[in-house]
């Protein structure tokens, strides 16, 4: 009891680092957002999600534009980045201790700059100012020989970055100053087409990523050896898409069937004996709006992002997107009381 205690704590102290920051006095009065946020954009189609707690707003990512795009609790959208050198954008961190936005970009051949030499070949992430989007870093991880697509990311307690990349084998690690290498190459990480997808990192110092075609959940050492291990599931997260690991320890997933024969659906987990095993202690499937991809705690509840990626997948494209708010088994927002 007491070790799961200091490692709930551990979780809480880490996503405070990135929710408690200064805001000025004009925008820290809350406001809870709408259930459902439906907002507008030029065919934005977003993948990624991250709560901004420097704004009090959501900021997405852009497959069709490759850009971050602030989205207002009352759905407007504005332009946040805008750099021409990445096609696409996916997995979108917000790392609010050190003032930085970080974005992984890579290029399917769905993105309006997308060219056969982008191709999956053009992958990495982009380390960006929180406040004015400048530029601070782009990354390149397309290393070795075969297919690149830098997909999800999680940030550590000292900024180093841990990138997926679902078209090859390997997870890479970025330095708070932009410096790429591998942390593990593993068969074990790759897929037919969609290997590892989303990603999260632990206080305890490992990382737990999900493999979008055959739904295993992997718990990854980031320290010598970088040791996997398979976490047992009581189901395959098969279409597993983005993770989110919220205060109390517990593991929001989100499965959809874009590339893979899962369902849209949101699963919260529990994890038993130190992430070896985990059971389900919430389930909302099917999910209420077509096509999740993924999750971002807030402190007003987790909002799943639904960017309209079937219609993109489909040759077409919409203006449309919506982050709905999954509802709590008991009530609750899945953050402490003082902090909603």
């Amino acid at each position: 009891m007491l070790r799961r205690t200091r490692a709930r704590a551990a979780v809480l102290v880490v996503l405070l680092a990135g929710l408690l920051v200064p805001v000025p006095a004009a925008v820290a009065v809350p406001h809870r957002p709408p259930e459902t946020i439906s907002a507008t954009a030029d065919s934005l189609h977003p993948e990624g999600v991250a709560w901004d707690p420097s704004r009090r707003a959501f900021l997405v990512g852009s497959i069709r534009h490759g850009t971050v795009s602030v989205v207002r609790p009352d759905g407007t959208v504005r332009t946040l980045v805008s750099d021409p050198r990445m096609v696409s954008t996916f997995g979108v961190h917000v790392d609010a201790a050190r003032g930085r936005i970080l974005v992984t970009y890579a290029d399917m051949g769905l993105g309006e700059r997308s060219t056969e030499e982008t191709t999956f070949t053009s992958s990495g992430v982009g380390i960006f100012d929180l406040a004015t989007g400048r530029p601070l870093h782009l990354v390149d991880l397309a290393i070795g020989p075969g297919r690149h697509t830098a997909n999800d990311l999680a940030i550590d307690w000292r900024g180093n970055a841990y990138v997926t990349d679902s078209s090859s084998d390997t997870i890479y690690r970025v330095t708070p100053d932009g410096r790429g290498s591998v942390l593990v190459s593993d068969q074990r990480l790759a897929g037919e087409s969609i290997g590892m997808n989303g990603i999260v990192w632990h206080p305890a110092g490992y990382l737990l990523a999900v493999h979008y075609e055959d739904g295993r959940l992997l718990r990854i050492d980031t320290g010598a050896g970088h040791r996997i291990r398979e976490v047992a599931l009581p189901a395959p997260l098969t279409g597993g898409d983005g993770l989110a690991l919220r205060w109390d320890g517990a593991l929001v997933a989100v499965t959809n069937s874009f590339s893979a024969p899962g369902t849209d659906a949101v699963t919260v987990l529990r994890p038993a004996w130190n992430w070896s095993a985990v059971r389900v202690v919430h389930r909302v499937g099917p999910w209420p709006v077509t096509g999740p991809s993924t999750v971002a705690l807030s402190p007003h509840g987790a909002y799943v992002l639904s960017g309209r990626l079937e219609v993109l997948l489909a040759g077409a494209t919409s203006d449309e997107f919506d982050l709905h708010r999954l509802r709590p088994a008991w009530g609750r927002t899945g953050w402490p009381w003082w902090l909603r």
